[in-house]
């Protein structure tokens, strides 16, 4: 089908070229999109709705300093809510892979709101003239804006999705501890069998896992709610007044319901991407949490007749295309892939974080849509946790019971008894006679059948300091 869109042309010091009829962008937007035209990957949407956030309380700043008149700031804070608010992302075009600075979507973003800010003020009767750049854009630079946009989205993503979605999973592990502290498994090490342990202990120890790992990333958010606003070109802050910084700060954190502040050298967060490395440093470490919790539910699910087979996970959808009746652990799979794409996000971000030639990272662009993506990523493997992979478990209670019965390992507690070799000898005659270890211990030892029955009950050795 040919292509029906229509277009304008308009100039620039380059020279004309054409842009879309309906496109409120200009000439630089239409610039990267022609320059930066590789496999398409547009900006995350989140960080887009923050960066119209950032001009909002920018241009309010702005107002109250009295370095735009204030019916500009107006429309320029009408505009940020509609973007903010609806679907505009056809709007914003340019690709990850941009300049590093990401100088084409601070750009779009500041063409955009001009232009839909005259818009808004001609629909209610009023005359306004915005630039891009004097009036959309002041007291600003892609180099101070763009940093700052990609620790707000970071922390507004953690607080409000991330966060949550992690506590709903905390909660559902809490509840299935509780509900499994009665059900004795064999434990595993090296997976080999070794000494036997409560399931509700088991998932307990998951809870704990995540709390620790929820702790850690929470410990690192003052710092990620410290920006570079105010610090333009370079961090000194040119063409800046000096209260810029702090008012803008103290715009957004009323709007966001999150403190946040100038950082103590703004400089430093223009040149490197430390505190978003540090972040998902946290983030990387609750992605292998995951791969290891979703691996360990997949083989107590493995089976039914090869594998495991001490739980089962609830069926969700047929499992092959060619084998009728098999069910797979289709959502821990599809965690791990997530949690996967998270370990090389890190990598990525690390990188990344290496190109901070003198006073400008140069990769800011890639690093927003792999922090934003890990976030999301991690708050859907949460929310896939809590909502599918946890729900409606079915235990298989007397496998494991009789599993932790007849496991050799139980001689362990003998050890003070009879002393290590002595515990070693009975094991292996268990294990080559296929025998319980009581049977095998009433021989080897001068133990009587209701000392050894109290010694070697596995619920006793799961608990063994109630």
């Amino acid at each position: 089908m040919p292509n029906q869109t229509k277009f304008r042309e308009i100039k620039d010091s380059f020279g004309s070229l054409s842009i879309p009829q309906d496109a409120l962008y200009g000439a630089q937007t239409q610039r990267a999109v022609d320059n930066f035209n590789f496999s398409y990957r547009p900006m995350p949407s989140a960080f887009i709705k923050m960066l119209a956030r950032i001009k909002q309380c920018a241009a309010k700043a702005n107002a109250e300093l009295n370095c735009i008149e204030p019916v500009q700031a107006e429309y320029i804070e009408k505009a940020a809510a509609q973007i903010m608010h609806h679907d505009f992302i056809s709007q914003f075009p340019v690709n990850v892979f941009q300049t590093g600075s990401g100088t084409s979507t601070n750009m779009n973003m500041n063409e955009v709101l001009a232009s839909l800010a005259e818009t808004l003020a001609v629909e209610e009767g009023q005359q306004v003239q915005l630039h891009p750049n004097d009036q959309v854009n002041f007291a600003q630079s892609s180099n101070d804006v763009i940093p700052a946009c990609i620790q707000l989205s970071a922390l507004y993503a953690i607080i409000h999705d991330l966060i949550p979605a992690m506590d709903k999973l905390i909660c559902r592990l809490s509840k299935i501890s509780s509900e499994y502290q009665s059900v004795i498994k064999t434990g595993r090490t090296h997976l080999m069998d070794a000494m036997p342990l409560s399931l509700g202990d088991e998932f307990k120890t998951w809870q704990f896992q995540i709390e620790e790992t929820k702790s850690r990333l929470l410990e690192s958010l003052p710092r990620l709610s410290e920006l570079s606003l105010g610090g333009t070109a370079i961090g000194t802050g040119v063409n800046a007044p000096r209260e810029f910084s702090e008012l803008v700060c103290q715009n957004l954190s009323a709007e966001l319901g999150v403190k946040v502040q100038p950082a103590d050298n703004l400089a430093a967060r223009i040149s490197s991407q430390d505190v978003n490395l540090e972040v998902h440093s946290q983030l990387k470490l609750l992605a292998t949490v995951y791969i290891k919790l979703a691996n360990d539910l997949r083989w107590m699910n493995s089976g039914p007749n090869a594998g495991l087979n001490e739980l089962q996970v609830k069926a969700l959808q047929p499992g092959s295309s060619i084998m009728p009746g098999k069910i797979n652990p289709v959502i821990p799979e599809a965690i791990i892939m997530m949690a996967t794409e998270v370990l090389g996000n890190d990598t990525c971000i690390t990188l990344a974080n290496q190109s901070g030639n003198f006073q400008l990272n140069v990769m800011l662009p890639l690093v927003a849509d792999k922090l934003l993506n890990s976030i999301q990523n991690l708050t859907d493997a949460s929310k896939a946790f809590a909502e599918k992979a946890l729900s409606e478990l079915t235990i298989n209670k007397d496998k494991l019971a009789q599993q932790a019965a007849a496991n050799p390992i139980l001689v362990t507690v003998l050890n003070p008894l009879i002393g290590y070799e002595k515990a070693a000898e009975i094991a292996k005659a268990a294990y080559r006679d296929n025998r319980s270890i009581l049977e095998v211990a009433l021989e080897y030892t001068d133990l009587d059948r209701a000392e050894l029955e109290t010694l070697l009950a596995p619920d006793k050795l799961a608990k063994p300091n109630p």
